[in-house]
Formats: C-alpha cells, structure tokens, sequence
C-alpha cells in the first residue's frame, strides 16, 4: 500500500475531491458518490484507491453540501435537482482535467446508488473511458421525471469493461431491470462484462449505517476488495 496525499480541490468552477499516491501514478478513477455527496465514507473510498496506487477524483453532486453536515433525508430530496446532461457536463470537465492537469493516461469511472446510474451514462458517453463499475445502481421504472437518460439502452453502447454489483434484494433496481441491464451488457461485441451478486444485501449495502445488517456487511467485505482488483486490472497502463 501506498501513501497517499488528499484534498478539496476546485476544478472549472466545481469543488471536488482528489487522493492520489505519493510519487504519482498515470491510472485515475472519477467516483461519482452515493446520495451522502463527498462524505467521510466517500473519501475513504478514494483513500482505498490511492493507497492501491490508483488517483481517485471525486465528483461533488451537492456543490458543497455532504452528509458530514447535512441530514441524508435533505440530500435525497435534491436529488430531482440533478439534471443529466448538467451532471455529465460536469463530470466532462473532471474528466478532461484528470487526463490534462493530472496526466492520467487511463481514466475510469466508479459509482454508487444514483452515481451508479452516473457511471453508465458516463460510460456510454465518452469512449475513451477505461472501465465501469457501478455498484448498486439506481435505476427506477417507471423512470422520475428527471431521469431522461435511459440507463439500460445506454450500457449497450459502454465498449469499456464493465462491473455491475448488484444487491440481490435491491428494492429500487427491480429484478426486471436487472435482467435487462444485463442483457444490454452482454450484447455488447466488446467490452467485458462482469456482474457479482449478492443474496440478500439490501439496496446500498455500501452505505456504513446498512452495515448493521450482517447480509450487507459481508456484501461489502467480499465485494470491495474484489472491484479494486478489477480497477487495478482495467486502469494499469503498464505491460
């Protein structure tokens, strides 16, 4: 494990976060947070990767907001504030800075809950994306109004390698859905596509105070150290 040095940064107007190893690395992740925004739980997320030898920048949905000093019930009723093509746009902008300023030569995109949703339509969208993970993403139908991205039709057109972890009693992405994400990622011609999924762990399992439950508690155990591995493996730029 690497050290690592971390800080909220300002990158084209928008606050994020970036933890990146000592001494430099030429493979980054964008993480796109979960309802709790740059939380403590997210940076230590970020930590996770940079110590592995992986920059982690992260997206701030809230602008500055987080669930270190704001109630999640109030995060979740922003949430119809987000606004796609808005939120990809900035998402650009990082992208754009952690393959200039920071000279990341391979760049992938991680996301949880809503940032799972986030992570697909980023991956459809910009092919020089280098791999997906998107852990329990939330993706509903009927779609909320604000939703005007179909999620599943654009995992089609992901040509990274892609991860879904999925939670096995996930109430918000019904077994439907998931069938059906799966299928627009395997009838993909390129793109890896593995899926993990676990019995039982509730929707955001990676969520710490859903880890009082055991079932969600040994979800994230057994699946965090095995995206790592799949980030280090799609990220690495050397060989």
């Amino acid at each position: 494990m690497r050290d690592i040095e971390a800080e909220h940064v300002h990158i084209g107007g928008l606050r994020a976060y970036l933890a990146r190893p000592l001494g430099g690395t030429d493979a980054g992740m964008l993480l796109l947070p979960m309802v709790t925004g740059i939380g403590e739980q997210v940076r230590e997320y970020a930590a996770d990767l940079a110590s592995s030898g992986v920059t982690a920048l992260v997206w701030d949905p809230w602008h500055g907001r987080s669930s270190d000093d704001t109630e999640p019930q109030r995060l979740a009723e922003s949430m119809t504030d987000l606004r796609d093509e808005d939120c990809l746009a900035e998402m650009g902008i990082l992208l754009d800075h952690a393959r200039g300023e920071l000279g990341l030569a391979r760049v992938g995109v991680i996301g949880w809950c809503l940032g799972g949703r986030f992570a697909l339509l980023l991956g459809a969208r910009d092919p020089h994306i280098a791999t997906v993970v998107a852990y329990h993403p939330s993706i509903l139908v009927p779609a909320p109004e604000h939703h005007v991205l179909d999620a599943v039709d654009h995992a089609a057109r992901i040509t990274a390698p892609t991860m879904i972890v999925h939670a096995g009693a996930d109430t918000v992405m019904t077994t439907e859905t998931f069938a059906a994400l799966q299928s627009a990622l395997q009838s993909r011609s390129v793109g890896a596509t593995v899926v993990h999924v676990y019995p039982g762990a509730a929707h955001g399992f990676s969520n710490r105070p859903r880890q009082v439950d055991p079932v969600n508690a040994a979800a994230w155990t057994l699946s965090w150290p095995s995206v790592q591995r799949f980030v280090a493996d799609t990220t690495a730029t050397d060989g």
